[in-house]
């Protein structure tokens, strides 16, 4: 009989590195309304903005609605991939594309009234 084991058997895993892409998306879906909430804030200092609050001058109708949905739409499927794949390169990459998607979605609220 040979007495030799498998070297093969399970990947090794690296104890001092933890994966935080969970965490980290978990966060960042958490104070995305927030972001949002500060970016109006912020915008209602702006002269246009505020002008249009106060006196109804040159207003816009609203947001540019398909690219703001579809960044926030991306961002709640890169959510839920980040929060359920099981391979970590997955869960790294989704946390990116979230992250991505989040910022578009804001950079469409200041850029659009600004």
């Amino acid at each position: 009989m040979n007495a030799t084991a498998s070297t093969a058997t399970a990947p090794v895993r690296v104890a001092g590195a933890k994966d935080r892409s969970r965490f980290w998306s978990g966060l960042s879906a958490a104070l995305f309304p927030g972001a949002v909430v500060a970016a109006v804030i912020l915008l209602l200092s702006s002269v246009r903005v505020s002008g249009c609050v106060t006196y109804g001058v040159q207003c816009t109708r609203g947001l540019p609605g398909r690219l703001f949905l579809w960044s926030v739409g991306l961002a709640v499927v890169a959510l839920v991939v980040a929060l359920a794949a099981p391979a970590l390169r997955v869960r790294q990459a989704a946390l990116c594309v979230q992250l991505l998607a989040e910022c578009t979605a804001l950079l469409v609220i200041l850029s659009y009234y600004a």
